[in-house]
């Protein structure tokens, strides 16, 4: 067990040297929003939650932490997008044990962007109505217990994006992989691919355009091409720690490299501190994302980095003690304000 320990630390620390992001190709990728955490509880430990979030939440993280939902696990959770931006981004799923080794769950994220004026080369003012842009996330997972110490799954997600005139839709995979050890079960370590899936292109009417020929006059209808867009793939591997000081109290310290296809490479820490008793469990969350640039404000290309910060409470009710929780978490996103992320749980033994 102590080689395996080993082992793993190894890979997780020399993993920045062995998967590079390639900067020449940041920004290329298309469908950003499936590198948007859609959960407050691992988003506050600043998705370093790579090895140790389990159910609904693990559907973003790993999707092998989706073994560890005890029966049923039911959430939904908003966030206040890019801070004042006006938007919403609703998230919401079920996970379901199907057998003594066997967890499936089914979520859906939607971004609304809000009612946008309707302008034409005509009509440049608008004054013709509006058009509601929005992203969709459909995703069934599915994840198995293999032994005491391995777990995996796989997800399947369907996207789609569209404005008024055109529409976009593609498939992507996430597969990942969880491994336990230690007397308490206290060590973990997760790797997980992400958003592996054919390009995605642009189709609809706002594509065509009406030529008319001089000579003839003849009017036609011409279709222009839109360029495919890949997948914003990367790579995450994790690990994770829990500090068990008694039966009620608990601290749970996570590290976490992702290494982008599409973007620049993150390194990532989170602490989660929890306290529990027979009618209540209350955690705190903390964590940091560090991707290069980062301090450098004109050069900054994410937002999503630097700290985190959050909480949930859940209540313990009933002889099994199925837990009814909020939870809440805030990422500071340096000019765009803050990001609340708010939602409630229910988890059921």
């Amino acid at each position: 067990m102590k080689n395996s320990i080993k082992i793993a630390f190894v890979l997780l620390f020399l993993s920045p040297m062995l998967f590079a992001g390639n900067e020449d190709r940041v920004g290329s990728a298309g469908a950003s929003h499936l590198l948007i955490n859609p959960w407050a509880r691992s988003s506050a430990l600043g998705d370093a939650g790579i090895a140790s979030s389990n159910g609904l939440e693990a559907s973003y993280m790993n999707i092998a932490g989706l073994a560890f939902t005890d029966q049923t696990q039911m959430k939904f959770n908003y966030s206040n997008w890019m801070g004042s931006a006006g938007i919403s981004f609703n998230s919401a799923g079920i996970a379901q044990r199907v057998s003594e080794s066997s967890v499936i769950a089914i979520s859906i994220q939607s971004m609304n962007y809000g009612d946008i004026p309707i302008t034409t080369v005509e009509n440049p003012e608008g004054n013709i109505g509006f058009f509601s842009p929005r992203t969709n996330v459909f995703n069934i997972g599915y994840a198995r217990t293999f032994s005491s110490s391995i777990y995996g799954g796989i997800n399947f997600k369907v996207i789609s994006e569209n404005i008024s005139n055109l529409k976009a839709t593609g498939i992507a995979i996430d597969a990942g992989i969880r491994y336990v050890t230690g007397e308490q079960e206290q060590v973990k370590f997760g790797i997980t691919l992400k958003n592996v899936g054919p390009v995605m292109k642009y189709k609809g009417d706002g594509l065509a355009q009406q030529a008319a020929y001089v000579t003839t006059g003849f009017i036609a209808s011409l279709e222009e091409r839109s360029s495919a867009f890949e997948m914003p793939s990367l790579l995450s591997i994790g690990g994770s720690y829990d500090f068990i000081f008694n039966e009620s109290n608990k601290l749970n310290l996570g590290l976490g490299f992702t290494a982008n296809s599409f973007s620049n490479d993150q390194y990532r820490i989170g602490l989660d501190y929890g306290m529990t008793n027979e009618r209540m469990a209350f955690n705190i969350r903390g964590g940091y994302v560090y991707e290069k640039n980062l301090l450098d404000v004109e050069n900054r290309s994410n937002a999503l980095v630097g700290p985190t910060a959050g909480f949930s409470i859940d209540a313990l009710v009933g002889k099994s003690k199925n837990a009814l929780g909020v939870e809440y978490c805030a990422r500071f996103a340096g000019i765009f304000g803050t990001i609340h992320t708010i939602g409630a749980t229910i988890s059921l033994k």
